[in-house]
C-alpha cells in the first residue's frame, strides 16, 4: 500500500475502482508529468448524489458530495499512475461546478469539501489552486462535478 493510501486508510477511505467515462471521452489524459482528470460527478455506494444547492440541499451536504468527487479524482489519478498513487507529486488545480440556484453564493464552501479532504489526505501535496462556480444544472441532476489537474512522477 502506498504512503498516500496508508493515510487514506487511516482516514477510513478506500479508493474505489476508477469510474468509467459515461460518454465519448477518456477519464484522464497524461501529458508529460501532468494528468488531466475529467470531471467526476458526485456519487457514493448508494449511487448518484443529486440535488440543487440553495433549494433542496444544504451547504454541508454539498461539501460531503464534493468530498466524494475528490475520492473519485484520486481513483483516476491512481489508475493514471498504473496503480501506484505514490507517483502523485501534487494536486495542481481543481475546478468545481456546483448545481445551485441563481441566488446561492456558497459555492466555495461546497468545493471546500474536496479541497479540505485532499489536504488532509495528501498534506502539502494536496494544496492546489481552484475555481468554484455555479451551474444551473449538471449531468444526471448531480449536485457537484469536479475536474482536476495533477502532477506525477
Amino acid at each position: 500500500m502506498s504512503n498516500f493510501e496508508t493515510r487514506l486508510a487511516e482516514m477510513g477511505v478506500t479508493l474505489p475502482e476508477a469510474p468509467a467515462p459515461a460518454a465519448n471521452y477518456v477519464p484522464f489524459v497524461v501529458v508529460g508529468d501532468i494528468v488531466y482528470v475529467s470531471g467526476q460527478i458526485s456519487s457514493d455506494e448508494s449511487g448518484l448524489i443529486t440535488g440543487k444547492l440553495g433549494a433542496d440541499m444544504s451547504t454541508e451536504e454539498g461539501a460531503a458530495a464534493a468530498r466524494r468527487c475528490a475520492i473519485s479524482l484520486l481513483a483516476q489519478v491512481k489508475a493514471a499512475c498504473g496503480g501506484n498513487l505514490d507517483r502523485l507529486v501534487r494536486v495542481v488545480k481543481l475546478t468545481g461546478f456546483v448545481n445551485s440556484t441563481a441566488d446561492y453564493t456558497e459555492q466555495p464552501k461546497v468545493v471546500n469539501g474536496a479541497s479540505d479532504f485532499l489536504v488532509e489526505a495528501l498534506g502539502d501535496a494536496g494544496r492546489h489552486s481552484r475555481s468554484a462556480v455555479s451551474a444551473a444544472a449538471l449531468p444526471l441532476g448531480v449536485a457537484i462535478e469536479i475536474e482536476g489537474i495533477f502532477q506525477i512522477k
